[in-house]
C-alpha cells in the first residue's frame, strides 16, 4: 500500500464544506467519478459502521465496502477505516480478496485558509491504482468543490 495524497481549495467556511462532504444527497452528487451510483448505508459517528455501494459496470450488481468511522473530529478530520468488501449483498472482510487491501484508511482534513477551506485526502492505495484514483479524486474534489461553494 502506498499513501495517496491529493487536496484542493474551497470558497466555503470548514462547516459548509464538511456538511456538503457528508450529506447524504450531496455525497451521492461528489462521488459520482468513483461509481455513478455511489451511495451510503450508516452514519458518520465515530466507532460507527458504514457501507459504501455502488453498482458494477454492468449496472445489475451491487457491491461495495465494509467500513468504520475511526475518527471524527467535526469540520476538522474524519479517518474511515475500510475493513472489507460487499459483494452480492454479503459482507467480506476475511477472504483474501478483502484482506488483500483492508484494512486501509481514507483521511479528510479541513484547514482554514485564506476566507476559505483546503481539504486535504490521504488514502491508502495499492500502487497500481494510484493514477486511475488520482483521476477520479480530482474530478470528485471539483464537484465537492462546486457543491460547497454555491
Amino acid at each position: 500500500m502506498q499513501k495517496f495524497t491529493t487536496s484542493i481549495f474551497i470558497n466555503a467556511p470548514k462547516e459548509k464544506v464538511w456538511d456538503a462532504m457528508l450529506n447524504k444527497e450531496s455525497y451521492q452528487e461528489w462521488t459520482k467519478p468513483f461509481n455513478p451510483t455511489s451511495r451510503f448505508e450508516g452514519d458518520w459517528n465515530e466507532g460507527s459502521k458504514m457501507l459504501f455501494f455502488g453498482t458494477d459496470e454492468s449496472g445489475n450488481n451491487e457491491g461495495g465496502m465494509v467500513s468504520r468511522i475511526a475518527k471524527n473530529i467535526p469540520h476538522q478530520y474524519l479517518s474511515i477505516e475500510h475493513l472489507g468488501i460487499i459483494e452480492n449483498g454479503i459482507e467480506d472482510t476475511t477472504s483474501e480478496k478483502a484482506t488483500s487491501w483492508a484494512p486501509s484508511f481514507e483521511n479528510y482534513t479541513f484547514t482554514a485558509k485564506d476566507g476559505g477551506t483546503e481539504i486535504t485526502i490521504d488514502q491508502d492505495l495499492d500502487e497500481k491504482y494510484i493514477q486511475m484514483f488520482g483521476e477520479m479524486w480530482a474530478k470528485a474534489l471539483q464537484k465537492l468543490k462546486e457543491l460547497a461553494e454555491k
